[in-house]
Protein backbone atom coordinates (compact mmCIF):
# COMPACT_ATOMS: atom_id res chain seq x y z
CA UNK A 1 0.00 0.00 0.00
CA UNK A 2 1.31 3.49 -0.82
CA UNK A 3 1.78 5.93 2.08
CA UNK A 4 -1.46 7.59 3.13
CA UNK A 5 -1.82 11.02 1.57
CA UNK A 6 -4.73 13.47 1.76
CA UNK A 7 -5.20 16.93 0.35
CA UNK A 8 -7.19 20.03 1.15
CA UNK A 9 -8.04 21.93 -2.02
CA UNK A 10 -9.80 25.24 -1.35
CA UNK A 11 -10.58 27.85 -3.99
CA UNK A 12 -9.49 31.43 -3.19
CA UNK A 13 -12.91 32.82 -4.11
CA UNK A 14 -13.98 33.74 -0.57
CA UNK A 15 -12.87 33.71 3.04
CA UNK A 16 -12.32 30.21 4.42
CA UNK A 17 -15.72 28.81 5.43
CA UNK A 18 -15.91 26.90 8.70
CA UNK A 19 -17.41 23.96 6.80
CA UNK A 20 -14.31 23.82 4.62
CA UNK A 21 -12.16 24.27 7.72
CA UNK A 22 -13.81 21.19 9.23
CA UNK A 23 -13.03 19.25 6.05
CA UNK A 24 -9.39 20.31 6.35
CA UNK A 25 -9.41 19.35 10.03
CA UNK A 26 -10.77 15.87 9.41
CA UNK A 27 -8.25 15.30 6.61
CA UNK A 28 -5.44 16.57 8.81
CA UNK A 29 -6.38 14.38 11.80
CA UNK A 30 -6.82 11.30 9.63
CA UNK A 31 -3.45 11.63 7.94
CA UNK A 32 -1.56 12.55 11.14
CA UNK A 33 -3.02 9.48 12.84
CA UNK A 34 -1.77 7.43 9.88
CA UNK A 35 1.65 9.13 9.81
CA UNK A 36 0.99 10.18 6.24
CA UNK A 37 1.14 13.42 4.24
CA UNK A 38 -1.32 16.32 4.33
CA UNK A 39 -1.05 18.48 1.21
CA UNK A 40 -2.47 21.88 0.41
CA UNK A 41 -3.58 22.55 -3.15
CA UNK A 42 -5.08 25.84 -4.27
CA UNK A 43 -7.78 25.34 -6.90
CA UNK A 44 -7.44 28.75 -8.53
CA UNK A 45 -8.62 28.12 -12.09
CA UNK A 46 -11.55 30.50 -11.53
CA UNK A 47 -9.48 33.58 -12.31
CA UNK A 48 -12.38 36.06 -12.20
CA UNK A 49 -13.45 35.24 -8.63
CA UNK A 50 -10.05 34.39 -7.14
CA UNK A 51 -8.09 37.05 -5.25
CA UNK A 52 -4.89 37.43 -3.26
CA UNK A 53 -6.91 38.55 -0.23
CA UNK A 54 -8.80 35.27 -0.14
CA UNK A 55 -5.63 33.27 -0.72
CA UNK A 56 -3.89 35.03 2.18
CA UNK A 57 -6.93 34.31 4.35
CA UNK A 58 -6.76 30.58 3.55
CA UNK A 59 -3.12 30.41 4.61
CA UNK A 60 -3.63 32.49 7.75
CA UNK A 61 -6.76 30.62 8.83
CA UNK A 62 -5.16 27.19 8.45
CA UNK A 63 -2.06 28.36 10.32
CA UNK A 64 -4.23 29.88 13.07
CA UNK A 65 -6.02 26.55 13.46
CA UNK A 66 -2.61 24.82 13.58
CA UNK A 67 -3.43 22.66 10.54
CA UNK A 68 0.11 22.57 9.24
CA UNK A 69 0.52 21.06 5.79
CA UNK A 70 3.42 19.09 4.35
CA UNK A 71 5.41 20.32 1.38
CA UNK A 72 4.97 23.55 -0.54
CA UNK A 73 1.38 24.42 -1.56
CA UNK A 74 0.59 23.76 -5.20
CA UNK A 75 -1.51 25.96 -7.49
CA UNK A 76 -3.70 24.68 -10.29
CA UNK A 77 -3.16 27.94 -12.16
CA UNK A 78 0.49 26.97 -12.60
CA UNK A 79 -0.33 23.57 -14.18
CA UNK A 80 -2.48 24.53 -17.17
CA UNK A 81 -0.05 22.98 -19.64
CA UNK A 82 -0.28 19.66 -17.76
CA UNK A 83 -4.07 19.62 -17.96
CA UNK A 84 -4.06 20.43 -21.67
CA UNK A 85 -1.55 17.65 -22.31
CA UNK A 86 -3.82 15.15 -20.52
CA UNK A 87 -6.81 16.38 -22.53
CA UNK A 88 -4.88 15.77 -25.73
CA UNK A 89 -4.18 12.21 -24.52
CA UNK A 90 -7.91 11.62 -24.05
CA UNK A 91 -8.66 13.04 -27.49
CA UNK A 92 -6.08 10.75 -29.12
CA UNK A 93 -7.52 7.77 -27.25
CA UNK A 94 -11.06 8.69 -28.41
CA UNK A 95 -12.10 9.23 -24.79
CA UNK A 96 -13.01 12.88 -25.37
CA UNK A 97 -14.43 14.93 -28.22
CA UNK A 98 -14.91 18.52 -29.38
CA UNK A 99 -18.33 20.08 -28.99
CA UNK A 100 -19.49 23.17 -30.91
CA UNK A 101 -22.92 23.45 -29.28
CA UNK A 102 -23.51 27.02 -28.15
CA UNK A 103 -24.63 28.05 -24.69
CA UNK A 104 -27.89 29.36 -26.13
CA UNK A 105 -28.55 26.14 -27.97
CA UNK A 106 -27.83 24.05 -24.88
CA UNK A 107 -30.22 26.19 -22.85
CA UNK A 108 -33.02 25.54 -25.35
CA UNK A 109 -32.36 21.79 -25.13
CA UNK A 110 -32.27 21.96 -21.33
CA UNK A 111 -35.67 23.63 -21.16
CA UNK A 112 -37.13 21.15 -23.63
CA UNK A 113 -35.87 18.20 -21.58
CA UNK A 114 -37.35 19.65 -18.41
CA UNK A 115 -40.66 20.29 -20.14
CA UNK A 116 -40.71 16.66 -21.25
CA UNK A 117 -40.01 15.48 -17.71
CA UNK A 118 -36.51 14.28 -18.56
CA UNK A 119 -33.19 14.92 -16.83
CA UNK A 120 -31.52 17.93 -18.53
CA UNK A 121 -28.28 16.26 -19.56
CA UNK A 122 -26.43 16.91 -22.82
CA UNK A 123 -27.89 14.90 -25.72
CA UNK A 124 -24.42 14.08 -27.12
CA UNK A 125 -25.09 15.72 -30.49
CA UNK A 126 -21.41 16.35 -31.22
CA UNK A 127 -20.43 12.93 -29.92
CA UNK A 128 -22.78 11.20 -32.30
CA UNK A 129 -22.14 13.60 -35.21
CA UNK A 130 -18.55 14.96 -34.97
CA UNK A 131 -18.51 18.55 -36.23
CA UNK A 132 -16.11 20.13 -38.70
CA UNK A 133 -13.48 22.15 -36.84
CA UNK A 134 -11.27 24.94 -38.18
CA UNK A 135 -9.11 27.64 -36.62
CA UNK A 136 -12.10 29.97 -36.20
CA UNK A 137 -14.40 27.40 -34.62
CA UNK A 138 -15.30 27.95 -30.97
CA UNK A 139 -15.61 24.66 -29.14
CA UNK A 140 -15.45 22.95 -25.79
CA UNK A 141 -14.02 19.50 -25.12
CA UNK A 142 -16.22 16.90 -23.46
CA UNK A 143 -15.35 13.62 -21.79
CA UNK A 144 -16.96 10.50 -23.27
CA UNK A 145 -18.86 9.03 -20.37
CA UNK A 146 -20.17 5.46 -20.74
CA UNK A 147 -23.79 5.22 -21.88
CA UNK A 148 -24.66 2.17 -19.82
CA UNK A 149 -23.69 0.25 -16.72
CA UNK A 150 -23.08 1.75 -13.33
CA UNK A 151 -20.34 3.39 -11.31
CA UNK A 152 -20.08 2.23 -7.69
CA UNK A 153 -18.17 3.95 -4.89
CA UNK A 154 -17.21 2.38 -1.57
CA UNK A 155 -17.37 5.46 0.61
CA UNK A 156 -15.74 5.23 4.05
CA UNK A 157 -18.62 7.17 5.61
CA UNK A 158 -21.67 6.64 3.39
CA UNK A 159 -20.96 3.03 2.47
CA UNK A 160 -21.59 1.77 -1.04
CA UNK A 161 -23.10 4.38 -3.37
CA UNK A 162 -24.16 3.38 -6.90
CA UNK A 163 -24.70 5.73 -9.85
CA UNK A 164 -26.30 4.76 -13.14
CA UNK A 165 -24.01 5.80 -15.98
CA UNK A 166 -26.90 6.75 -18.23
CA UNK A 167 -27.70 9.51 -15.72
CA UNK A 168 -24.25 11.04 -16.09
CA UNK A 169 -23.48 13.82 -18.52
CA UNK A 170 -20.64 14.07 -21.00
CA UNK A 171 -18.69 16.41 -18.79
CA UNK A 172 -17.01 19.49 -20.26
CA UNK A 173 -13.31 19.21 -19.40
CA UNK A 174 -12.08 22.24 -21.38
CA UNK A 175 -14.09 25.43 -21.79
CA UNK A 176 -14.25 27.41 -25.01
CA UNK A 177 -11.86 29.98 -23.50
CA UNK A 178 -9.19 27.30 -23.12
CA UNK A 179 -9.53 26.85 -19.34
CA UNK A 180 -9.85 23.29 -18.00
CA UNK A 181 -12.70 22.62 -15.60
CA UNK A 182 -12.71 21.81 -11.89
CA UNK A 183 -13.50 18.09 -12.07
CA UNK A 184 -10.82 17.36 -14.64
CA UNK A 185 -8.10 19.41 -12.93
CA UNK A 186 -8.86 17.77 -9.60
CA UNK A 187 -8.50 14.28 -11.01
CA UNK A 188 -5.23 15.07 -12.80
CA UNK A 189 -3.80 16.64 -9.66
CA UNK A 190 -5.00 13.89 -7.31
CA UNK A 191 -3.39 11.32 -9.58
CA UNK A 192 -0.09 13.18 -9.93
CA UNK A 193 0.07 13.97 -6.18
CA UNK A 194 -0.51 10.28 -5.30
CA UNK A 195 -3.56 11.13 -3.19
CA UNK A 196 -4.78 7.95 -1.49
CA UNK A 197 -7.80 9.38 0.36
CA UNK A 198 -10.13 12.18 -0.74
CA UNK A 199 -11.99 13.57 2.26
CA UNK A 200 -14.51 16.26 1.41
CA UNK A 201 -18.04 17.48 1.99
CA UNK A 202 -21.18 15.61 1.05
CA UNK A 203 -21.98 18.34 -1.48
CA UNK A 204 -19.21 16.94 -3.70
CA UNK A 205 -20.76 13.47 -3.91
CA UNK A 206 -22.44 14.25 -7.25
CA UNK A 207 -18.98 14.96 -8.73
CA UNK A 208 -17.54 11.68 -7.58
CA UNK A 209 -18.84 9.23 -10.26
CA UNK A 210 -17.64 11.59 -12.99
CA UNK A 211 -14.24 11.82 -11.34
CA UNK A 212 -14.06 8.05 -10.91
CA UNK A 213 -14.63 7.64 -14.64
CA UNK A 214 -11.92 10.23 -15.37
CA UNK A 215 -9.45 8.37 -13.11
CA UNK A 216 -10.19 5.20 -15.04
CA UNK A 217 -9.87 6.92 -18.42
CA UNK A 218 -6.48 8.32 -17.43
CA UNK A 219 -5.32 4.93 -16.15
CA UNK A 220 -4.72 6.32 -12.65
CA UNK A 221 -5.20 4.47 -9.34
CA UNK A 222 -8.54 5.23 -7.72
CA UNK A 223 -8.36 7.00 -4.33
CA UNK A 224 -10.57 6.06 -1.42
CA UNK A 225 -13.43 8.51 -0.89
CA UNK A 226 -14.98 9.78 2.33
CA UNK A 227 -17.81 12.29 2.06
CA UNK A 228 -18.51 14.20 5.25
CA UNK A 229 -22.05 15.17 6.23
CA UNK A 230 -22.74 18.88 5.88
CA UNK A 231 -23.01 21.34 8.74
CA UNK A 232 -26.57 22.59 9.24
CA UNK A 233 -27.86 25.69 10.93
CA UNK A 234 -30.46 25.52 13.73
CA UNK A 235 -33.22 25.41 11.08
CA UNK A 236 -31.77 22.18 9.65
CA UNK A 237 -30.67 23.78 6.39
CA UNK A 238 -27.04 23.96 5.17
CA UNK A 239 -25.07 26.53 7.13
CA UNK A 240 -24.92 29.86 5.31
CA UNK A 241 -24.61 33.58 5.96
CA UNK A 242 -28.27 33.81 6.91
CA UNK A 243 -27.35 31.84 10.06
CA UNK A 244 -24.70 34.38 11.04
CA UNK A 245 -20.95 34.52 10.55
CA UNK A 246 -19.52 31.49 8.78
CA UNK A 247 -15.86 32.26 8.09
CA UNK A 248 -12.88 31.27 10.21
CA UNK A 249 -11.66 34.84 9.89
CA UNK A 250 -14.79 36.20 11.59
CA UNK A 251 -14.40 33.94 14.61
CA UNK A 252 -10.75 34.88 14.90
CA UNK A 253 -11.69 38.56 14.82
CA UNK A 254 -14.45 38.03 17.40
CA UNK A 255 -11.89 36.74 19.86
CA UNK A 256 -12.35 32.98 19.70
CA UNK A 257 -9.36 30.74 20.40
CA UNK A 258 -8.28 28.30 17.69
CA UNK A 259 -8.40 25.32 20.06
CA UNK A 260 -12.02 26.09 20.87
CA UNK A 261 -13.03 26.26 17.20
CA UNK A 262 -11.13 23.06 16.40
CA UNK A 263 -12.74 21.24 19.32
CA UNK A 264 -16.15 22.51 18.26
CA UNK A 265 -15.76 21.60 14.58
CA UNK A 266 -14.45 18.12 15.24
CA UNK A 267 -17.55 17.31 17.29
CA UNK A 268 -19.82 18.30 14.39
CA UNK A 269 -20.13 14.80 13.02
CA UNK A 270 -17.54 12.87 15.02
CA UNK A 271 -17.54 11.51 18.56
CA UNK A 272 -15.41 9.45 20.88
CA UNK A 273 -17.64 8.18 23.66
CA UNK A 274 -19.03 10.98 25.80
CA UNK A 275 -15.87 13.06 25.76
CA UNK A 276 -16.47 16.69 24.81
CA UNK A 277 -13.07 18.37 25.20
CA UNK A 278 -9.95 17.03 23.51
CA UNK A 279 -6.32 17.98 23.39
CA UNK A 280 -4.63 18.07 20.00
CA UNK A 281 -2.77 14.87 20.89
CA UNK A 282 -6.02 13.12 21.82
CA UNK A 283 -7.66 14.15 18.57
CA UNK A 284 -4.81 12.76 16.50
CA UNK A 285 -4.70 9.48 18.42
CA UNK A 286 -8.48 8.93 18.67
CA UNK A 287 -9.81 10.19 15.35
CA UNK A 288 -11.25 7.58 12.99
CA UNK A 289 -13.19 8.25 9.81
CA UNK A 290 -15.29 5.20 10.62
CA UNK A 291 -16.61 7.08 13.67
CA UNK A 292 -17.93 9.99 11.59
CA UNK A 293 -21.71 9.93 11.52
CA UNK A 294 -23.88 9.98 8.43
CA UNK A 295 -26.16 12.77 9.69
CA UNK A 296 -25.44 16.48 9.39
CA UNK A 297 -23.99 18.23 12.43
CA UNK A 298 -26.04 21.15 13.74
CA UNK A 299 -24.13 24.35 14.46
CA UNK A 300 -24.72 25.42 18.06
CA UNK A 301 -23.32 28.89 18.71
CA UNK A 302 -23.93 28.62 22.46
CA UNK A 303 -21.82 25.47 22.68
CA UNK A 304 -18.99 27.14 20.77
CA UNK A 305 -19.14 30.08 23.17
CA UNK A 306 -19.06 27.70 26.14
CA UNK A 307 -16.03 25.90 24.71
CA UNK A 308 -14.26 29.19 24.11
CA UNK A 309 -14.87 30.30 27.70
CA UNK A 310 -13.41 26.99 28.88
CA UNK A 311 -10.25 27.43 26.83
CA UNK A 312 -9.84 31.03 27.99
CA UNK A 313 -10.06 29.88 31.63
CA UNK A 314 -7.46 27.17 30.99
CA UNK A 315 -5.08 29.44 29.07
CA UNK A 316 -1.67 30.09 30.68
CA UNK A 317 -1.75 33.71 31.77
CA UNK A 318 1.33 34.94 29.85
CA UNK A 319 -0.04 33.42 26.63
CA UNK A 320 -3.52 34.84 27.15
CA UNK A 321 -2.14 38.30 27.87
CA UNK A 322 -0.21 38.33 24.60
CA UNK A 323 -3.24 37.08 22.68
CA UNK A 324 -5.34 39.87 24.17
CA UNK A 325 -2.80 42.58 23.34
CA UNK A 326 -3.74 43.02 19.63
CA UNK A 327 -7.43 43.25 20.56
CA UNK A 328 -6.58 46.01 23.04
CA UNK A 329 -4.63 47.90 20.39
CA UNK A 330 -7.43 47.38 17.87
CA UNK A 331 -9.75 49.19 20.27
CA UNK A 332 -7.41 52.17 20.26
CA UNK A 333 -6.08 51.77 23.81
CA UNK A 334 -2.44 52.50 24.52
CA UNK A 335 -0.35 49.94 26.40
CA UNK A 336 2.87 50.92 28.07
CA UNK A 337 4.46 47.58 27.24
CA UNK A 338 4.41 46.36 30.86
CA UNK A 339 3.68 42.64 30.44
CA UNK A 340 3.45 42.04 34.19
CA UNK A 341 0.73 44.68 34.57
CA UNK A 342 -1.12 43.30 31.55
CA UNK A 343 -1.05 39.80 33.02
CA UNK A 344 -2.43 41.11 36.31
CA UNK A 345 -5.23 42.88 34.51
CA UNK A 346 -6.10 39.84 32.39
CA UNK A 347 -6.03 37.59 35.45
CA UNK A 348 -8.89 39.51 37.03
CA UNK A 349 -11.07 39.13 33.92
CA UNK A 350 -10.06 35.66 32.75
CA UNK A 351 -12.56 33.63 34.84
CA UNK A 352 -15.63 35.35 33.37
CA UNK A 353 -14.57 36.12 29.79
CA UNK A 354 -16.16 34.17 26.93
CA UNK A 355 -14.19 35.79 24.10
CA UNK A 356 -11.11 37.97 23.85
CA UNK A 357 -13.23 40.82 22.51
CA UNK A 358 -15.53 40.56 25.51
CA UNK A 359 -12.52 40.55 27.83
CA UNK A 360 -11.21 43.77 26.29
CA UNK A 361 -14.62 45.43 26.39
CA UNK A 362 -14.90 44.56 30.07
CA UNK A 363 -11.42 45.95 30.70
CA UNK A 364 -12.38 49.50 29.72
CA UNK A 365 -12.05 50.86 33.27
CA UNK A 366 -8.50 49.51 33.41
CA UNK A 367 -7.46 50.93 30.05
CA UNK A 368 -9.09 54.36 30.05
CA UNK A 369 -9.87 57.16 32.48
CA UNK A 370 -12.99 58.03 30.53
CA UNK A 371 -15.32 55.93 32.66
CA UNK A 372 -19.05 56.39 32.09
CA UNK A 373 -20.96 55.97 35.34
CA UNK A 374 -24.26 54.11 35.49
CA UNK A 375 -26.79 56.70 36.75
CA UNK A 376 -28.79 54.11 38.69
CA UNK A 377 -25.65 52.74 40.37
CA UNK A 378 -24.52 56.27 41.24
CA UNK A 379 -27.90 57.17 42.74
CA UNK A 380 -28.05 53.97 44.77
CA UNK A 381 -24.52 53.74 46.12
CA UNK A 382 -22.85 57.17 46.00
CA UNK A 383 -25.13 58.73 48.62
CA UNK A 384 -24.34 61.45 51.20
CA UNK A 385 -24.25 58.95 54.06
CA UNK A 386 -21.39 57.03 52.42
CA UNK A 387 -19.24 60.15 52.02
CA UNK A 388 -17.47 59.99 55.43
CA UNK A 389 -16.79 56.27 54.93
CA UNK A 390 -15.25 56.86 51.50
CA UNK A 391 -13.22 59.78 52.85
CA UNK A 392 -11.86 57.62 55.66
CA UNK A 393 -11.03 54.80 53.24
CA UNK A 394 -9.35 57.20 50.84
CA UNK A 395 -7.15 58.56 53.63
CA UNK A 396 -6.11 55.12 54.81
CA UNK A 397 -5.35 53.94 51.25
CA UNK A 398 -3.17 57.01 50.69
CA UNK A 399 -1.09 56.09 53.76
CA UNK A 400 -0.31 52.53 52.66
CA UNK A 401 3.40 51.75 52.42
CA UNK A 402 2.85 49.10 49.71
CA UNK A 403 0.08 48.79 47.15
CA UNK A 404 -0.81 45.12 47.26
CA UNK A 405 -3.82 42.96 48.05
CA UNK A 406 -3.15 42.34 51.71
CA UNK A 407 -2.45 46.01 52.43
CA UNK A 408 -5.57 47.14 50.54
CA UNK A 409 -7.67 44.59 52.37
CA UNK A 410 -6.24 45.77 55.69
CA UNK A 411 -7.35 49.34 54.95
CA UNK A 412 -10.87 48.13 54.24
CA UNK A 413 -10.98 46.08 57.45
CA UNK A 414 -10.04 49.10 59.56
CA UNK A 415 -12.76 51.21 57.96
CA UNK A 416 -15.27 48.37 58.37
CA UNK A 417 -14.45 48.18 62.07
CA UNK A 418 -14.76 51.92 62.60
CA UNK A 419 -17.98 52.34 60.59
CA UNK A 420 -19.55 49.04 61.67
CA UNK A 421 -20.40 48.30 58.06
CA UNK A 422 -20.09 44.98 56.22
CA UNK A 423 -17.66 44.73 53.33
CA UNK A 424 -20.43 44.87 50.73
CA UNK A 425 -21.71 48.19 52.06
CA UNK A 426 -18.30 49.73 51.41
CA UNK A 427 -17.06 47.68 48.44
CA UNK A 428 -20.06 48.41 46.23
CA UNK A 429 -19.77 52.23 46.39
CA UNK A 430 -16.03 51.87 45.78
CA UNK A 431 -16.73 49.59 42.82
CA UNK A 432 -19.07 52.18 41.30
CA UNK A 433 -16.46 54.88 41.87
CA UNK A 434 -13.67 52.90 40.25
CA UNK A 435 -15.47 51.06 37.41
CA UNK A 436 -18.65 53.03 36.82
CA UNK A 437 -20.87 50.01 37.52
CA UNK A 438 -21.83 47.35 40.04
CA UNK A 439 -20.19 44.29 38.42
CA UNK A 440 -16.47 43.70 38.38
CA UNK A 441 -13.84 41.26 39.63
CA UNK A 442 -12.94 41.35 43.33
CA UNK A 443 -12.57 44.96 44.43
CA UNK A 444 -9.16 44.40 46.01
CA UNK A 445 -7.85 42.88 42.76
CA UNK A 446 -9.31 45.74 40.74
CA UNK A 447 -7.64 48.33 42.97
CA UNK A 448 -4.29 46.56 42.85
CA UNK A 449 -4.37 46.57 39.03
CA UNK A 450 -5.54 50.19 38.80
CA UNK A 451 -2.72 51.30 41.05
CA UNK A 452 -2.59 53.81 43.87
CA UNK A 453 -2.76 57.04 41.86
CA UNK A 454 -5.65 55.98 39.65
CA UNK A 455 -7.62 54.56 42.60
CA UNK A 456 -7.23 57.69 44.71
CA UNK A 457 -8.07 59.95 41.78
CA UNK A 458 -11.31 58.09 41.05
CA UNK A 459 -12.26 58.08 44.71
CA UNK A 460 -11.71 61.84 44.74
CA UNK A 461 -14.01 62.22 41.74
CA UNK A 462 -16.65 60.10 43.44
CA UNK A 463 -16.43 62.17 46.62
CA UNK A 464 -16.92 65.29 44.53
CA UNK A 465 -20.03 63.80 42.96
CA UNK A 466 -21.38 62.87 46.39
CA UNK A 467 -20.75 66.40 47.61
CA UNK A 468 -22.55 67.87 44.62
CA UNK A 469 -25.56 65.60 45.09
CA UNK A 470 -25.81 66.45 48.79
Amino acid sequence: MPPVCTRFAPSPTGFLHIGNARTALFSFLFVRQQNGRFLLRIDDTDRQRSSQEYLDDIFRSLQWLHLDWDEKPSFQGERLSVYREKIEELLRADKAYRCVCTREGLEVKRKAALAAGKKPIYDRTCRNHPPEINEKTSFTIRFKAPNEGETAIEDLIKGKVVFQNQELDDLIILRSDGMPTYNFCSVVDDASMNITHIIRGDDHLANTPRQVLLFQALGAPLPIFAHLPLIFGPDRTPLSKRHGVTSVRSYREMGYLPEALVNFLVRLGWSSGDQEIFTREELISDFRLEDVGKSAGVFNAEKLLWLNAHYIKERPLPQLAEEVRPFIEEKGYTLNGDSIWLEKMVATLQPRAKTLVELVNTAHYYLSNDIPMDPKARAKFLTPDIQPVLSNLRARLAQLQTWELTAIQGAFEKVMGESHLALGKIAQPVRVALTGGTASPGIFEVMEVLGRDCTLSRLDQALTLVGESS
